[in-house]
């Protein structure tokens, strides 16, 4: 590893925090393409750093680290930035949103990309499953919204945290994907206080950075469009 971390990621996916973060830090890294489409991340090799064959990896000085919340974490310790440190009174709130946006929001966001797994192939019980996590997913984000209105120093303010990264692309995710499904239950516009932040998240430098090496276009996060990346695919 020529660098001091190393990043397998798929472009648009779940990897594009962790770049995201890598880049706010300022840390050089290198990034090894998981080409989805081949089937890389089933495969032995893949397996051996991440056994449960997910993107992202990072791999560090300390072993590969696997799952989105753990490594932002890890990053955010490790440099003493975008989190509020271990013996901050500020811990316990920021910890509780983290893993908030990793075990309830992210997992219910993955239920609605993928009903099929959790509900069986029969068309009409995906729709009441998509359904109803789309209710639950609009009730996660006034949640959010309320709290970002509160203005804590870890979450919508001009320095962002991980938080703030990990929440602006899971919003991009809810208004692009999957690309055939209905969407109207999503409207930036009920979450003021969210959409200023994604606003201020694409003017921050480590954005536009991602922007050109996954192709996902001027407002990545706010007006997102499908990503058009100079390798790999997103799905």
């Amino acid at each position: 590893m020529t660098d001091q971390y190393r990043l397998h990621y798929a472009p648009d996916n779940a990897s594009l925090v962790i770049r995201l973060v890598l880049e706010e830090l300022g840390l050089p890294y290198e990034t090894c393409l998981v080409d989805r489409r081949a089937g890389a991340q089933e495969s032995a090799a893949y397996r051996a750093i991440n056994p449960n064959g997910l993107i992202p990896v990072l791999e560090t000085p300390d072993g590969a680290i696997f799952e989105t919340a753990a490594i932002l974490l890890w990053l955010a310790d490790r440099h003493g930035q975008l989190a509020p440190a271990p013996n901050s009174p500020e811990r316990g709130d920021f910890l509780k949103w983290l893993f908030f946006a990793s075990n309830t929001l992210h997992a219910d966001l993955r239920i609605s990309f993928y009903p099929e797994k959790y509900i069986g192939a029969a068309p009409q019980d995906q729709t009441v499953l998509t359904r109803s996590i789309q209710q639950r997913l609009a009730v996660h984000l006034r949640h959010l919204d309320d709290l970002a209105a509160t203005k804590p120093n870890w979450f919508g303010h001009k320095v962002p945290s991980v938080l703030d990264y990990y929440l602006g692309c899971m919003m991009r995710w809810m208004a692009l994907y999957p690309a055939q499904s209905d969407r109207s239950w999503y409207r930036l516009t009920d979450y003021p206080h969210l959409r200023q932040l994604l606003q201020q998240l694409e003017r921050r430098p480590a954005t536009q950075t991602a922007q050109q090496a996954e192709g996902l276009g001027a407002t990545p996060f706010s007006q997102p469009i499908l990503a058009n990346p100079p390798e790999g695919s997103a799905t």
